[in-house]
């Protein structure tokens, strides 16, 4: 026990906090094992950027099937070579995913995974001044229910996850009939406003208890490093029954 706590210890001199890999310490673990204990067998990732949770999934031993979303031009070119030779992560043609069918302007992040449909508010501007918007690329934008895919129509426990900073509600609202069909989802939730227009995570966790999804499990996310407050956290939600 001595020798543990004296590795802590040396850890944390240098900046890093070592804590066990198991769901009673780590977010990411009990993510795992409720992807587990669920059975889940597809994943629809939308916002994948350069295909950094495909990776995770794998890494972690997440075997079945990914289908992957991202409407910007270069991330969705590093996305297509992150799953390539992966005969189950399936790389969605590039578009943007919300409440109907359009082209639209996405604004782009000085560093990529800020990027957004919506106006950014200068709050997250200043907690992280790397993000601001540097500049905009046209894309097409579709209804997740209009999107037709063999993985997506095989799948028997499905879990939806969303990043699309702030813009996690009108996904939503495009996939009604696919939500039927959804086991699980985990998408961003906003303790306060980041993106102009945005809904926050009260608001966002009362729509989808309505419809008969439970909180289950946080795992923290952005931080305003100046103060230590907490900005943005992931929910994963799943179905009551």
């Amino acid at each position: 026990m001595a020798i543990k706590h004296g590795l802590k210890n040396l850890a944390f001199r240098y900046g890093i906090e070592v804590n066990r890999y198991d769901p009673s310490v780590s977010s990411e673990a009990r993510l795992f094992k409720l992807l587990e204990a669920r059975r889940i067998d597809t994943v629809i990732d939308v916002g994948a950027n350069d295909g950094e949770y495909g990776r995770l999934l794998r890494q972690r031993g997440y075997r079945g099937a990914i289908v992957s979303f991202e409407p910007l031009h270069d991330e969705h070119h590093r996305l297509l070579a992150a799953a390539e030779g992966d005969r189950q992560w399936f790389v969605a043609p590039r578009m943007a995913l919300g409440d109907e069918t359009k082209e639209i302007e996405i604004n782009v992040a000085g560093n990529s995974c800020s990027s957004s449909v919506l106006p950014m508010n200068e709050r997250h501007a200043l907690a992280a001044p790397q993000s601001r918007y540097v500049g905009v690329q046209r894309v097409p934008m579709r209804r997740l229910d209009d999107v037709q895919h063999a993985a997506i129509d095989r799948g028997q426990a499905i879990l939806l996850k969303i990043d699309t900073q702030g813009f996690e509600m009108p996904v939503l609202q495009g996939a009604p009939k696919l939500l039927e069909r959804i086991a699980g989802l985990q998408l961003e939730l906003s303790l306060t406003q980041l993106y102009d227009g945005q809904v926050l995570y009260l608001d966002m966790i009362q729509w989808l208890r309505e419809r008969g999804f439970e909180l289950w499990n946080v795992i923290p996310g952005f931080v305003d490093l100046a103060s230590g407050r907490l900005l943005q956290m992931d929910g994963v939600f799943f179905r009551s029954d």
